[in-house]
């Protein structure tokens, strides 16, 4: 019940906003008059209704539960780590109406955890008559291999009995970049997936581009102010455009104020930024000090090259590198590249530790949301855009 409230609060809060968002486009003055005292209490008065009988039914299935009634017997086949979780789980969940009796595997050692242990009721061999005498209703099959999915039919081919297949995530060793999807009513098991796919890549479009005009805007003083400045402290263009690796592996031109002389890299290439090297400008140092210097990538946003929000983009020339330095490090180009990102907010930008820069950039992926971009994007603004990292 305790997970249950939360979705209940937020379903119900849907609702009051959808009766009051009909309310007002019909214009029905004569529900509420001048006072919205009444759809208030109504909505408290409901909700305090809707959480008390869901409370009180989940008590009395528990109770009921908890004297056999109606209470699904369930034997597991294969012991595993996916095995204890299962039990476990239905363990914490009375309100389901199913319990564990044991498990049948040909290995004899019993597995135990500290609040409970899974039961060895038997060997494969066994597990017919053990369903007969159990009066199991239910058959799991937690252990991965088609053999042992077969062999577990084959063995209850005569018994009335349900058989289940529990995908076993904890056999794959990226399991926590894993999760369940379906494609076209086909279910898949998804390794490695953008999430940009379907409508959420032209919501993040949309996003991304409205909010990219609205800023350019609005901080258009500002960057005509930078401009000016460059233009009165070094010879050269305004913005300095480079070469970067975003989406699908994609290149594009990213824009930057520019912050050293034009000359910087001619006889160094292309070098990792590192504390304590003067090749930027006295105004560009202060431009990369505070990250005013990155302004100009909002027109690459405009222009659908970059996200507010994403991983950091890098040259062609450190990709090639680190590609095969650092493990999954291709798959931050899975979405657009960001001027802002879930490593820069939690400080890993600049010469950092690229591996956990990384892991954060596969976390953004994997958790991307609308409400997530949000987020970061309003951690940038509070944190602000001074790091001392950024040089």
């Amino acid at each position: 019940m305790r997970g249950e409230i939360p979705r209940i609060i937020r379903a119900w809060i849907l609702a009051i906003v959808s009766v009051i968002s009909i309310v007002a486009l019909i214009r029905l003055h004569f529900w509420f008059g001048s006072s919205y005292r009444w759809i208030a209490t109504w909505w408290g008065l409901g909700l305090l209704f809707v959480l008390t009988a869901r409370s009180l039914l989940s008590l009395l299935l528990k109770r009921l539960r908890s004297r056999g009634w109606s209470q699904g017997r369930i034997i597991l086949v294969g012991l595993n780590q996916m095995a204890v979780a299962v039990t476990r789980q239905l363990n914490h969940s009375p309100w389901a109406g199913l319990q564990v009796i044991g498990y049948v595997d040909d290995r004899t050692e019993n597995y135990s955890l500290d609040d409970f242990s899974l039961l060895r009721l038997g060997g494969l061999q066994d597990l017919t008559s053990i369903v007969i005498r159990e009066a199991i209703d239910e058959v799991w099959i937690a252990f991965p291999g088609e053999s042992l999915a077969e062999r577990t039919q084959y063995e209850l081919r005569h018994l009335p009995v349900s058989i289940r297949l529990v995908i076993d995530c904890f056999a794959f060793k990226q399991s926590k970049f894993l999760s369940l999807n379906t494609v076209a009513g086909i279910p898949t098991l998804d390794f490695s997936v953008s999430p940009l796919h379907g409508v959420n890549r032209y919501i993040k479009e949309i996003e991304d581009r409205l909010l990219a005009f609205i800023l350019l805007i609005l901080i258009s003083p500002l960057m005509l102010f930078i401009a000016i400045g460059i233009k009165l402290s070094s010879k050269g263009p305004v913005f300095y455009q480079q070469e970067r690796i975003g989406w699908n592996n994609r290149s594009f031109t990213i824009l930057k104020f520019r912050s050293m002389p034009v000359d910087a890299e001619t006889k160094t290439g292309a070098v990792w930024s590192k504390p304590g090297e003067n090749r930027a400008t006295r105004f560009g140092g202060f431009l990369r000090k505070t990250s005013l210097d990155e302004l100009p990538q909002l027109i690459n946003v405009l222009k659908g090259d970059m996200s507010l929000v994403g991983p950091r983009p890098e040259r062609p020339d450190f990709v090639e590198v680190f590609k095969d330095q650092v493990p999954n490090y291709m798959k931050k180009h899975m979405v657009k590249a960001g001027i802002t990102g879930w490593a820069q907010v939690n400080g890993w930008r600049g010469d950092t530790d690229l591996n956990r820069r990384i892991e954060h950039d596969l976390y953004y992926i994997q958790h991307w949301s609308i409400w997530f971009d949000l987020e970061i994007a309003l951690r940038t603004v509070w944190t602000g855009f001074i790091n001392k990292n950024a040089y």
